[in-house]
């Protein structure tokens, strides 16, 4: 019946309160560099470092959303997996991430609603072990019973 999910997904039907799952990254000024022109948002506090100097965080970060995609892929290749449509994420920044940190991104799945293939899971990305970003993600996961 797993023939034709994609190799790592999980389905709805193995899903586990608890199960985590985690990528990790440095964020480079490339990465920046990328996201700033396929997103378009060019704010100098990213891209400048003269400007960037002169703010509340005195240097360049990365755009917080940058940050978040990273959640995305975790949940989008491992947890669930491939042929996850997201619903909805709530997001919380706590630190500037700067070009150079390593970023852990986690999902802990924290509730299951079988009958609607929906999961619940908090978020967070860290850097130095110190949590960055919060946040709640449901998602509607795979089943077997569709493939």
């Amino acid at each position: 019946m797993l023939d034709n999910m994609p190799r790592g997904t999980i389905c709805i039907e193995d899903i586990e309160i608890g199960m985590m799952r985690h990528v990790s990254k440095v964020v480079s000024d490339r990465d920046i560099e990328m996201f700033a022109e396929v997103s378009t948002d060019h704010n100098p506090v990213h891209l400048d470092d003269d400007y960037a100097q002169d703010t509340i965080f005195e240097g360049r970060i990365a755009h917080g959303m940058l940050t978040a995609g990273l959640v995305s892929a975790v949940i989008g290749e491992q947890l669930p997996g491939h042929g996850t449509v997201y619903l909805g994420q709530s997001l919380k920044f706590l630190a500037p991430v700067r070009p150079g940190d390593y970023v852990r991104a986690e999902v802990e799945v924290t509730a299951i609603d079988h009958s609607k293939r929906r999961v619940t899971m908090d978020t967070r990305c860290l850097v130095d072990g110190k949590k960055v970003l919060i946040g709640e993600a449901t998602v509607l996961a795979p089943s077997r019973k569709f493939d």
